[in-house]
């Protein structure tokens, strides 16, 4: 990667720390659904169709890719196997089976080219296809009665659709994926760059019922994550398909984010919090790292440095004030924060910091492999 503000050197020593760390930890978890930890030791709180469940595969296909370890692999392929379970049941799976399973059995396929990964990823493109309003054009997100629920986390599901439609040279499933992207544009995304979090549709109509406050701190205001969700996510979309106006979103959103870091790089739960405020969320910053990384390789030569710079504000940041490679600590990322009124997910390590992050640094260090 060409040097556009990159600190190359932080980046390999970085890279270093975090590698010495996952030779010791990945072992003594093995395989399974890490989430945060207690005392200091990776635990899962949540049942098998949880949607991070994909997350600790990824990061162990992210290890065996940057080091060629074939005990991260092995790893990764055990836990891709557990996640058959809440496929069969089905009744757990919505629209976040994109995370589930592009990290895991999509990851499998791109790298070793396994049949029964690649049929896994198919099965549950499917489902996710299944999910499409045709008649409002988006994806609905959770089960239960919010039918005409959508949420901007969706738009790093869709790749998976982007991926089977590649893959089958069915159009359908890229059809959809753009469908619900050109919603979100329209729906999700405001003149100033912000997010909603949730757009509540009429499902006959497609006519914007209500946007609730989601995971932010009200209705109108600015969730991180989902501001993260959006940049990274028009960005994947505008790779897959060459869409002018999924990149055009995918900046703004961008833009709108690196206006409202402050100067620790790490930023707040929500962008429009009230004054005072200091709760973080690493993770929200891991996720749009990532993203600005991807933009600034589809941007042309002289904005590239924008968002390279950006990128590595928030990892630095992220690192100096929120990273923990005690290996006595199992995760990497600490003060993470799952929502705003969280009652105990605030400030706590979450399993997609640390793939994030790892993401990240592999990015920086020249791997290509683009898992989503």
């Amino acid at each position: 990667m060409a040097n556009y503000e990159v600190d190359m050197n932080w980046v390999n020593e970085t890279w270093e720390k975090v590698s010495k760390k996952m030779a010791k930890v990945a072992p003594e978890v093995g395989a399974g659904f890490p989430y945060t930890t207690k005392d200091g030791k990776y635990v899962n709180e949540h049942n098998a169709s949880w949607w991070t469940n994909g997350f600790w595969a990824g990061m162990m296909w992210l290890m065996y890719k940057q080091t060629g370890d074939e005990t991260y692999r092995k790893i990764a392929e055990k836990s891709e196997e557990m996640l058959d379970d809440p496929m069969q049941d089905f009744n757990g799976l919505h629209h976040d089976v994109g995370f589930m399973w592009l990290l895991s059995a999509v990851a499998n396929y791109r790298l070793t080219g396994n049949e029964l990964s690649k049929t896994r990823g198919m099965h549950v493109a499917t489902l996710l296809a299944g999910r499409f309003n045709p008649q409002a054009k988006f994806i609905r997100a959770w089960n239960g009665d919010k039918i005409g629920w959508a949420i901007i986390d969706c738009m790093m599901n869709i790749p998976l659709l982007y991926w089977a439609s590649d893959e089958s040279g069915d159009p359908r499933f890229r059809q959809v994926a753009m469908m619900h992207a050109d919603t979100a544009m329209r729906a999700f995304v405001r003149p100033d760059g912000s997010c909603n979090h949730i757009v509540s549709f009429d499902p006959e109509t497609g006519d914007i019922l209500e946007t609730p406050g989601g995971q932010g701190y009200e209705s109108g205001s600015s969730w991180s994550r989902g501001q993260s969700w959006a940049v990274y996510g028009f960005t994947l979309s505008y790779l897959h398909t060459g869409k002018q106006e999924y990149l055009d979103t995918a900046k703004k959103v961008a833009h709108y984010f690196i206006t409202n870091l402050d100067e620790t790089g790490v930023p707040a739960v929500d962008f429009r919090s009230p004054a005072g405020d200091d709760m973080k969320d690493s993770t929200a910053g891991c996720i749009t790292a990532c993203g600005l990384i991807e933009l600034s390789k589809a941007v042309p030569e002289h904005e590239k440095a924008i968002y390279l710079r950006a990128a590595m504000k928030i990892l630095q940041g992220i690192d100096k004030h929120c990273c923990n490679y005690d290996e006595n600590e199992q995760s990497i990322v600490q003060k993470g924060t799952e929502a705003y009124f969280s009652e105990n997910g605030i400030h706590i390590p979450i399993i997609y910091g640390d793939y994030y992050f790892i993401e990240a640094l592999s990015k920086l260090k020249g791997n290509d492999v683009l898992f989503w």
